[in-house]
C-alpha cells in the first residue's frame, strides 16, 4: 500500500464544527465564504475538500439545502472531490447527520468509527469575546457529552448510502476505531479501497506522539494490509507536524482551519489555501509529489463528479 505509494493526496478540511466564529476571523461561515475557501484550496493544491456547513451566526447545520448553496459553485470552480460530512456536530441525532451524503451522494463522505468523549471546553479560555450566545455552552457542554457513533449508527448510514456509490473516510480517533473498521469490512458493509483517516490530538482520541502515529500504521497495515490508504489528520497546533510524519511514512494528509486555525506559532491561518500551500512546500522539498483530484479518483476508485446528485 503506502510503500509503494509516490503520491501524495492532500484533504483540506474547510471549516467544521470544532471551531466557533470567535476563535478566528477567518473561518469561513457564509456559503459564498465556503465556496471561495474550498476553491482557494484546490488552487493550492488540495485533491479533496472536506465540507461541513453553517448557519448564518456559525452554527453547524445539516441541512442539504444549505449544502446546496455551496456545493455546485465549488464543482464549477474547480475538479476537487468534494467530501460531505456524517459528523456533522455531537449534539446533532444520527437521522440528522446523514442527510447531506443520503441526499447529495458525494463522491467522499466522511464516518465516525466510535463513540466518544469530544472535549472542547478547554478552548474556552483561548476566547476574549464572544460573537454569538451558542458558542461559550457549546463548547461547555463537551465536558459531559458524548459523541455517539455506535455500531448501529456505523451500520445505518452504511447501509442507508449502499446504493449512492459513496467512498467514506473512514475517522479514526483511536487504536480500537481501526478494529471497528475491519469488523464492518468483514460484514461486508464497506469495501476497499478504504480511506484510513487517523485523527490526532483531539481530547478524548489518541493523542499527537510520534510513538501513536507509528502505533496506529503499525495497526492499520497489520488489519488492511494493501485493502486501504492511510492519511492523518493532527488537531491544534499538531496539523503540520504528524501530516509530515505521516508523509514520510508513506501515508496521506489532511489540512484546513476545521482541524486548526493555525499556520504557524502565534499566527492564525487566513485562508485555507494557506495551509494547504503549507504542507504542498513540505511534500514537494521532501521530494514527494502530491496528487491532483482524478489522482484521488484512480488511487480511491471514486465514481466521478457526475455522478453526484448536486
Amino acid at each position: 500500500m503506502s510503500a509503494k505509494q509516490n503520491k501524495v493526496i492532500i484533504t483540506c478540511a474547510i471549516t467544521g464544527s470544532i471551531h466557533t466564529p470567535s476563535m478566528s476571523p477567518y473561518l469561513p461561515i457564509s456559503p459564498d465564504e465556503i465556496a471561495e475557501a474550498s476553491i482557494g484550496a484546490a488552487k493550492a493544491g488540495a485533491a479533496i475538500v472536506h465540507l461541513h456547513a453553517r448557519m448564518p451566526d456559525g452554527r453547524p447545520t445539516q441541512d442539504p439545502e444549505v449544502f446546496k448553496q455551496f456545493l455546485p459553485r465549488i464543482k464549477a470552480g474547480s475538479n476537487v472531490v468534494l467530501n460531505l460530512t456524517t459528523g456533522g456536530a455531537p449534539t446533532m441525532p444520527i437521522e440528522e447527520r446523514l442527510q447531506p451524503a443520503l441526499r447529495l451522494k458525494p463522491e467522499v463522505a466522511s464516518l465516525n468509527m466510535g463513540s466518544m468523549n469530544f472535549g472542547l471546553y478547554e478552548m474556552i479560555p483561548r476566547v476574549k469575546e464572544w460573537r454569538n450566545d451558542w458558542e461559550k455552552p457549546y463548547l461547555e457542554g463537551s465536558e459531559d457529552r458524548i459523541f455517539k457513533n455506535t455500531f448501529k449508527d456505523i451500520a445505518y448510514i452504511l447501509q442507508s448510502c449502499s446504493e449512492n456509490a459513496t467512498r467514506f473516510e473512514i475517522e479514526c480517533y483511536d487504536i480500537g476505531h481501526l478494529y471497528t473498521a475491519a469488523h464492518f469490512l468483514d460484514r461486508g458493509l464497506i469495501k476497499p479501497p478504504l480511506l484510513i483517516q487517523s485523527v490526532f490530538g483531539i481530547r478524548g482520541g489518541i493523542g499527537p506522539h510520534p510513538e501513536d502515529v507509528m502505533h496506529m500504521k503499525r495497526t492499520g497495515d497489520r488489519l488492511f494490509g494493501d485493502q486501504y490508504l492511510w492519511s492523518v489528520l493532527g488537531g491544534g497546533r499538531n496539523q503540520m507536524y504528524i501530516a509530515t510524519q505521516s508523509a514520510v511514512m508513506g501515508g496521506n494528509v489532511r489540512v484546513g482551519l476545521e482541524d486548526s486555525l493555525w499556520l504557524g506559532k502565534g499566527q492564525l491561518a487566513k485562508t485555507n489555501a494557506d495551509q494547504v500551500a503549507k504542507i504542498r512546500r513540505i511534500l514537494e522539498e521532501l521530494g514527494l509529489e502530491v496528487a491532483s483530484a482524478d489522482d484521488a479518483r484512480a488511487m480511491l476508485q471514486l465514481k466521478g463528479g457526475s455522478s453526484v446528485n448536486f
